[in-house]
C-alpha cells in the first residue's frame, strides 16, 4: 500500500453526453476484451429523464480494509487496483462499495473496477469524460460526508 496524495478520478459532464456508449465499450475492451459494454464495463451510463448519470469508482479506497485476503491496494498512482491472482471472489467489496461502483459480471468469479486509464475518455465523441487529478483525502471526506459520517 502507498501514501499517494493525489490519484486521476473519471469526471463526467452529463450536458455533453448523447448517450452513445461508446465509453462502456471502450471499458469492456479493457477488462474483458469484448466490446458489448453493459455489464462489462466499470463505467456505467444510466439514462435519468432526459439526460444521463454515471457511475464509476471514484477511487476513495474504502473497499482496502474490506477485503478479507488483502488483494484491494493502492497503487503508487493514487489508483485503487484489484489483484486478480489474489482475489478469491467472495465479493465483499461489491457489497460494501459506498457508490456500488465494485462490479461484478456474471461469468467472471472476480469482481473489476475502474482503473482510470482513460480508454473510455479517449472513446467519448462528445468530450463528456475527463480524468481529472483529486486530493485522496478530500475524495474519503466527500464520501464519508455523504454516508453520514462527520
Amino acid at each position: 500500500m502507498t501514501n499517494a496524495k493525489t490519484v486521476k478520478v473519471l469526471t463526467f459532464h452529463a450536458e455533453k453526453c448523447k448517450g452513445c456508449m461508446e465509453c462502456m465499450k471502450a471499458c469492456s475492451k479493457i477488462h474483458f476484451k469484448t466490446d458489448e459494454g453493459s455489464e462489462k464495463s466499470a463505467i456505467q451510463i444510466i439514462k435519468k429523464n432526459s439526460s444521463y448519470i454515471m457511475n464509476a469508482c471514484n477511487q476513495c479506497g474504502l473497499c482496502i480494509d474490506i477485503c478479507p485476503v488483502g488483494a484491494i491496494t493502492r497503487k503508487k498512482t493514487g489508483v485503487v487496483w484489484l489483484d486478480k491472482n489474489t482475489c478469491i471472489g467472495c465479493q465483499a467489496c461489491v457489497g460494501f462499495c459506498p457508490t456500488n461502483s465494485m462490479r461484478k459480471a456474471k461469468d467472471h468469479i472476480e469482481p473489476f473496477k475502474c482503473i482510470s486509464c482513460g480508454a473510455c475518455v479517449r472513446a467519448c465523441p462528445e468530450n463528456a469524460l475527463e480524468l481529472v487529478e483529486k486530493q485522496v483525502q478530500e475524495i474519503k471526506k466527500t464520501v464519508y460526508h455523504k454516508l453520514g459520517a462527520e
